[in-house]
């Protein structure tokens, strides 16, 4: 995971991450982005790490599959896994080089044209057409099965109208931090934090998401619950949080009432997180955050995030907060 200070490969001191507004020419077209590096202390040279550069880069390639609509790394993933299928195939299916496909998975960034048939081929009406087109390379078992699964073909797990009622809206931009929006991920990320807690608040929860997301902007270019955020009055919250909380079954409200009368609604659960949901990455943001926040209570925490930029920026108006306030937090 970033961090926020280093020993400098200058001196052998202290050197300090600091960030400043960049811009980078990708593709004949400049995109502007957060630009993160480290500085010495005592020759107050910069330098940079392998980690920072992707998390660097990532800014600007997410830009450039937003603008353009160019499938994410795990969508055309995905895609293959769906059809069972070898990324090779896919390639040779789609008129891509031998290992294209492959390297799509891993991240390379597709040319516009490339770009829009892999968008194109989440249609399942249009992969029928590859699928047609590529039919001498099949046996007659293999080509049946193939567009079986091209006829029963499903986007993802939940309808859109779920999604839609969770998420607001689902173009990946840099008002949900070009995350993946998972109804499962969003359910294992808060189920991490119950689970940690042995409940979580409302207004907690709120504020671990925020800084959970945000972090994971920072660090990885993206965020990871999919989720956008509105500043009010108790700090920064995910748009529709209330249903949000009210969705999974596997997670339950309990009313708790305070000695002096007051009450609060707590998130519970008897059901475990599953780990395999996050990379090694995001295991170590969600840890640092519990570890940070942990003996905070919601009001605590409340006023901590009330001296973010992310608040103080937005609140008093009805914009949804960008990801990129995520290089201006102060408490993580």
């Amino acid at each position: 995971m970033i961090k926020q200070t280093m020993t400098s490969p200058f001196t052998g001191g202290v050197a300090t991450l600091h960030s400043e507004p960049s811009s980078l020419v990708f593709r004949k077209e400049t995109f502007y982005f957060i630009h993160q590096f480290y500085e010495c202390q005592d020759t107050h040279e910069r330098f940079s790490t392998t980690e920072l550069d992707e998390a660097n880069l990532a800014q600007v390639y997410n830009q450039y599959r937003a603008k353009y609509g160019i499938p994410f790394p795990e969508e055309i993933k995905h895609i293959r896994q769906h059809y069972g299928l070898s990324a090779t195939k896919m390639s040779e299916i789609l008129g891509f080089g031998e290992n294209q496909y492959r390297l799509y998975e891993n991240g390379d960034m597709p040319s516009e044209a490339n770009g829009k048939v892999l968008m194109s081929i989440m249609n399942p009406d249009f992969f029928r057409t590859f699928i047609e087109n590529a039919r001498e390379q099949f046996s007659e078992d293999e080509y049946a099965k193939l567009m079986a699964k091209a006829s029963s073909w499903k986007t993802g797990k939940y309808p859109q109208f779920v999604l839609d009622y969770v998420f607001n809206y689902n173009r990946r931009t840099a008002y949900n931090g070009f995350a993946t929006q998972s109804i499962d991920k969003l359910k294992n990320i808060m189920l991490f934090f119950i689970e940690k807690e042995n409940g979580v608040f409302f207004t907690k929860m709120n504020k671990l998401l925020f800084y959970t997301d945000f972090l994971a902007y920072r660090i990885m270019g993206k965020g990871m619950t999919g989720l956008s955020y509105k500043a009010i009055t108790h700090g920064p919250v995910p748009l529709r949080w209330d249903r949000i909380y009210s969705f999974y079954d596997e997670i339950q409200q309990e009313i708790v009432q305070f000695p002096d009368g007051r009450a609060g609604t707590k998130l519970v659960s008897t059901s475990s997180p599953d780990s395999a949901d996050f990379s090694e990455n995001e295991l170590e943001i969600l840890e640092y955050v519990f570890e940070r926040f942990k003996k905070e209570t919601p009001a605590q925490i409340s006023e901590t995030s009330h001296h973010e930029d992310a608040w103080l920026k937005y609140l008093n108006n009805d914009k949804l907060i960008n990801y990129e306030m995520a290089f201006t937090l102060k408490a993580i």
